[in-house]
């Protein structure tokens, strides 16, 4: 039987975001490469630590059992292949299992995310992240300076998500910017009942929720919505996902508090937004992640 990654959640992931290598990095960045190579080789039966992204892709291979594999976590780097050798047994070691890799020994990665037909893209570097959204795929640049997730809630993965150019599209994002708030709160109350346009990671949203409806005893999902809007403006972002027939767990429309506070609160192994500022201040607090899409992120 051929061996098949339909129907699975499929996460591609950079070494850096996966495993704490900005001790190494710093060395590759230098422009040294064999001197990194020879560093990664010395170091090989040395795991590397947790990195960012490291709570959430645990979590997430913990929907796996002996009677279904339903996630599928891939490394997309720049890294050599001997490099390589190093990821694998640093997963072995912290007990996450990776079977796959494509290494690119310094060019971008992004191509290969349409063979995997992978539903999110993580990665420290900003212009793969970029590509990766141009291409279509659900993407963010992972801060590797954010604090590590917390261990209150070892059962559920949980992923906050911002809405206007991550969840949803930026159409109404750009009214803000071109005209501001009143005009804004009119066209979103005047558009309650017509859904708003799918942004970057909806199609992330929808994989997350089949693999809550496949179910796990062993794990589950919560999402939330944490977005500055305020009603109005709410209804059109609950009666679009109640269109999609995506739900999410919680809903926090704060009307332009600062993020953080809240999510403090809950927890996430990641956040998703758009806006710098708020990824930046999150970070401090939570793994974040900047999804560099919309107006707020034009291309240079």
């Amino acid at each position: 039987m051929a061996v098949s990654l339909d129907n699975k959640l499929v996460v591609a992931i950079s070494s850096r975001a996966l495993f704490n290598f900005e001790e190494e990095n710093a060395l590759f960045e230098s422009g040294d490469p064999r001197a990194y190579m020879k560093l990664q080789l010395e170091r090989l039966d040395l795991p590397a630590r947790p990195g960012i992204a490291f709570s959430l892709i645990k979590k997430l291979l913990a929907f796996n059992d002996d009677t279904a594999q339903r996630v599928e976590v891939v490394i997309l780097s720049r890294n050599d292949p001997v490099s390589g050798m190093r990821i694998f047994r640093s997963g072995h070691a912290n007990e996450i299992k990776l079977e796959r890799g494509v290494f690119t020994q310094g060019r971008s990665p992004f191509r290969y995310l349409r063979p995997l037909r992978a539903h999110l893209f993580l990665s420290a570097n900003a212009e793969d992240v970029r590509e990766a959204l141009a291409a279509g795929f659900p993407a963010a640049r992972v801060l590797t300076e954010s604090v590590l997730a917390g261990s209150n809630y070892p059962n559920e993965v949980r992923i906050a998500f911002d809405g206007d150019a991550v969840l949803f599209s930026d159409e109404a994002e750009r009214v803000f910017q071109a005209q501001g708030l009143d005009a804004f709160q009119q066209h979103e109350l005047s558009k309650a009942l017509q859904p708003l346009p799918d942004g970057p990671f909806k199609p992330l949203l929808a994989a997350l929720h089949r693999l809550q409806q496949a179910g796990t005893a062993a794990m589950r999902i919560r999402t939330a919505l944490v977005t500055a809007r305020s009603a109005p403006a709410h209804e059109r972002a609950i009666r679009t996902l109640m269109n999609w027939d995506i739900r999410v767990d919680e809903a926090m429309f704060l009307g332009g508090l600062p993020k953080a506070e809240f999510l403090c609160e809950f927890e996430p192994d990641f956040f998703f937004d758009d806006q710098t500022g708020h990824v930046d201040l999150a970070a401090r607090h939570v793994p974040s992640g900047h999804v560099a899409s919309g107006i707020a992120n034009p291309r240079s």
